[in-house]
This record gives C-alpha cells, structure tokens and sequence, in this order.
C-alpha cells in the first residue's frame, strides 16, 4: 500500500461521512469553538508509559443552518486524563486510563481501555486504534461508547519525521454510544498539521470536525480548532 493509494482511502472516507451528512441534513445544527490541550509522555522500563492529558473545550459560536447563530465566548468543559500503556508486541499496545470531567457543576468519571497497532508503510505510519469507555455522573445515566479511529502519519521531508520538521496527521474515528435507550453514532475527521520541535517535543494544529445525531434526522456538527502540544519525558 502507497501514499497514493492512501490518500484515495482517506477521499473516499470523507466522502462516505459528507454523503451521511447529506443525506440528514435537515434541522442541521452547528457550533464552532477551540480545543487546546497538552500531553505528557512518560516511558518507563519493560514497555510501560503513562499519558497524562488535560483538554479544554471553549465555545465561539453555535447555530443553525438556517440563519440563527449566537456568536458568544462559553466555557464548556474541562477534561483531565491518565492512561497507562503496555507494549505487548513488536507494533502494538494495551492500554487502560481514567478521565476526570468537569463541566460547570457537573463532574463526570470516564473508565478507558484501549488496544492500538501501529504499521509502518512505505514513507509514513498507519495506526488502528480500537477502545471502549464508560461514563458516569450523578446527574446523568451511564454512557458506554465502542470506538475505532484509524490515524495516518506523512511526514512532509523524508521517510520519517525528524526534529525541526513537519508533517501530517489525519485522525478518522467511528464512535457507537450507548445512554439508556438512546443509541447515536458519531464520525470524527481530523486533519491536522505537525511540527517536531525536537525529539521530545511537539505541536500540531488543525480542525476537529464531529457530526452526530443523523441517525434521529437532527445532526449536529462540531468545528472545533485543535491545538496540541505533545512533551515525551
């Protein structure tokens, strides 16, 4: 498998989400907004490493489709993570974590498990990730949610990236969530552009785009700006 014929998988996935979208477009929805954050990598011995991980959601802008927006800064929400990882081949990984929410007066516990591969292809990576989580709070039911998110890493000079250069990230992930009776389905595409500031250091930058709830013919996109910095210790 070629770059070329990668970046025709990834066109026609995008094509597949913008035909979903399409296809429930009415009473469509939006919201625009930032999503900084920033990751701590800690490698250990015998193939352990913990990520430690907080994430802030800031509101712009939301609306409709059909005219009606309030553009108005909101605070939403605010997520702090930790997940521990364990190499158990030569390409992949098991991991397991716990993320602490906290949304105005709400607080939410979230309980992770995860199982990644990595391949590494002819000038860039290709990594699979498969996982569930389990969320709780008091003012809400229980949410389980199964997912797959499948990442592309190009690097823009090389076979690989390497410090004081850039590359390309595209995040696509498929999200099942279950709440009581009420089943949804949420798509995720991320394309993102990264920079190596040095072997333990990184920044990337780029759009999260999230449509849900097309199922119920009530969809409701997410444009969020993401900004992340990566820090490997």
């Amino acid at each position: 498998m070629n770059i070329n014929k990668t970046y025709l998988f990834l066109v026609f996935l995008v094509f597949l989400e913008l035909l979903f979208v399409n296809v429930a477009q009415a009473q469509s929805t939006y919201q625009f907004g930032a999503l900084p954050s920033l990751n701590i990598n800690n490698k250990f011995q015998n193939g352990w490493s913990l990520n430690s991980k907080v994430e802030s959601r800031q509101l712009m802008k939301s609306g409709n489709f059909n005219g009606n927006s309030n553009t108005e800064y909101k605070y939403v929400l605010t997520d702090f993570s930790f997940i521990t990882a364990k190499k158990i081949g030569l390409n992949s990984r098991i991991a397991g974590g716990y993320l602490f929410r906290l949304r105005e007066t709400e607080i939410f516990h979230r309980f992770i498990q995860q199982y990644t591969i990595v391949q590494k292809m002819n000038g860039f990576r290709l990594a699979h990730r498969f996982s569930s989580d389990q969320t709780f709070s008091n003012g809400e039911k229980p949410e389980f949610r199964l997912r797959y998110r499948i990442t592309s890493e190009i690097p823009l000079n090389g076979e690989s990236v390497d410090p004081k250069e850039f590359y390309i990230k595209l995040n696509n992930e498929y999200i099942n969530s279950w709440q009581g009776t009420d089943y949804d389905f949420e798509i995720r595409l991320v394309p993102l552009l990264g920079y190596d500031i040095t072997d333990n250091n990184k920044i990337e930058v780029g759009l999260d785009y999230r449509v849900n709830s097309f199922l119920n013919n009530n969809t409701r996109h997410s444009f969020w700006l993401s900004l992340n910095w990566f820090i490997e210790i």
